[in-house]
């Protein structure tokens, strides 16, 4: 394969079917939901002129082409259509993809405005001065007019540089705009940039958010109207969410690509880096439908994230009923006849969970102090102890409910209904919270003394880390073996225990555990 896009960018500036699988699903052939897509540029693929029949042959229904970056042509318009030709005649579809505000550490055209930072430093990509939303309003408008009917804004529809910042633009611009629309004053000002640096969640600093978020959708809201023929999507980053200008609410009816950062070996293999990935993409559902979500499966630098890696992320789509599978940079040729299989499997389970929502007593939630001013860092090693879990978009009535350090600092504004909080040691110390180390043999520790409570609900009984999504409508529980080995593991639920031998990152569907 040539150059990724990420790597384009940056020049700017084991699933197998040696897994267990439940005897009913050789049974017949499931409604199919899950699509795989695949986001390339064409001189990725042009050196092998057999490239397109490979993906085709592995499953890909959907191939994504880069056409516009910063408002400017990038692939061509021949050379655009030249490559939807050739994907159209192997019976695949083609759409295009849009970098509509540039990359951290990508350059944006000479006319366009970079951005400051809250701390007055430049930086480069994610800004929204004009005329960037003209100007890709044009290149919508140029796009449709090819008969082109789904475009995503990728790589990131976003105002923050990387996850966790406080994002926006501090030019004297954006300033002056923000204080004549809020009435604030140049104190305020200087409150603002103190709340950012504290994180804490003020009145300014909120004012400040919505006032990006504002901007942000009007830009894509503007790009919509420029280009109605179009399905618009987003691809947002890592836990985006309104510290980056993402209100989410504002984008449920549209095609989003769901935050994933594990994108290298580094950064997944661990147990967390799992965990973490999943816990994203759980937190982005809540906000899109599952056939809208789309995940962002990628693999980056180039050769970092090694095959069995690749096949193991096919796991958070299927958990977390994402309906769309994202392949993006590094799926070169020869990882196709290994994927295949995988693809097809997953897409298998899939439909049987698929519409079904997880239910179990650890609770999954993200809250608003963790949107507006959180570092990102996810409370999630609770996912791999292997008992059910669930995802809430409020404190919920029963159960325990795992607390990042900037919710749990905002304990005071959250309403339980009988939950327990759960969060870490690092938090302000609150009565009414348990604090249990965000680490596994604590977390283990804390697994043993809930057990006893657990006696109408399924759970995975020992040490090794374990994911288990519990489906009571499906009758079903979806387990994702997070160790590298083949382990033997025990699923106990009411009297019984059913033992199941997954192999290492591989998932196992077990199904007829009643609700």
């Amino acid at each position: 394969m040539g150059t990724s896009r990420r790597e384009f960018l940056r020049s700017c500036g084991a699933v197998g079917a040696a897994g267990w699988l439940s005897p009913a699903m050789g049974r017949g052939t499931p409604t199919a939901v899950r699509k795989h897509h695949l986001s390339v540029t064409p001189h990725d693929a042009e050196p092998d002129p057999s490239f397109l029949e490979a993906v085709k042959q592995a499953g890909v229904t959907d191939i994504w082409i880069t056409a516009y970056v910063c408002g400017a042509r990038w692939c061509g318009v021949e050379r655009m259509q030249t490559w939807r030709r050739r994907i159209e005649a192997r019976g695949m579809s083609a759409h295009m993809l849009n970098i509509p505000l540039g990359h951290p550490g990508c350059g944006v055209p000479k006319h366009w405005r970079g951005a400051i930072r809250a701390d007055g430093k430049p930086f480069t990509g994610t800004s929204l001065h004009p005329p960037a939303t003209k100007e890709n309003s044009e290149a919508l408008q140029q796009i449709a007019a090819k008969g082109v009917k789904r475009v995503f804004l990728d790589d990131d529809f976003r105002l923050a540089v990387a996850p966790g910042d406080i994002g926006g633009c501090f030019c004297p611009e954006h300033k002056q705009a923000f204080l004549k629309r809020t009435g604030y004053t140049k104190r305020q000002w200087t409150e603002l940039l103190d709340a950012i640096g504290r994180r804490s969640l003020t009145l300014v600093l909120r004012a400040w958010v919505e006032f990006n978020c504002d901007q942000l959708t009007e830009s894509f809201h503007a790009q919509q109207k420029a280009a109605p023929g179009i399905q618009l999507g987003i691809m947002v980053m890592y836990f985006g969410a309104e510290k980056a200008g993402i209100r989410l609410t504002d984008y449920r009816d549209v095609p989003m690509r769901v935050g994933e950062f594990k994108f290298n070996d580094k950064a997944f293999a661990s147990v967390e880096g799992k965990v973490d990935e999943l816990f994203s993409s759980f937190f982005h559902r809540r906000f899109v439908r599952p056939e809208l979500a789309y995940s962002e499966t990628t693999a980056y630098p180039a050769k970092q994230l090694s095959l069995k890696n690749k096949l193991a992320k096919l796991a958070v789509p299927t958990l977390s009923d994402v309906r769309n599978t994202m392949f993006m940079c590094d799926f070169p040729k020869k990882d196709w006849p290994t994927l295949a299989p995988a693809m097809k499997r997953h897409a298998a389970i899939h439909a049987k969970i698929a519409g079904h929502v997880a239910r179990g007593p650890l609770k999954h939630f993200w809250g608003e102090a963790s949107r507006y001013v959180g570092d990102d860092n996810p409370y999630s090693l609770f996912l791999a102890l292997g008992i059910p879990f669930e995802v809430t978009d409020e404190p919920a009535a029963d159960g325990f409910t795992f607390l990042s350090d900037a919710d749990a600092n905002a304990l005071a504004t959250l309403r339980s209904g009988g939950t327990v909080f759960v969060a870490r040691p690092s938090a302000v110390p609150l009565k009414g919270v348990r604090f249990v180390p965000d680490k596994l043999p604590e977390l283990l520790v804390f697994k043993r003394q809930v057990l006893p409570q657990l006696v109408q609900t399924p759970y995975v009984e020992g040490d090794v880390p374990v994911v288990c999504a519990w489906y009571p409508t499906a009758r079903a529980v979806l387990m994702w073996n997070l160790t590298e080995q083949r382990v033997d593991f025990t699923l106990h639920y009411r009297n019984a225990r059913r033992s199941i031998g997954i192999n290492g990152l591989d998932v196992a569907l077990v199904e007829g555990v009643d609700a």
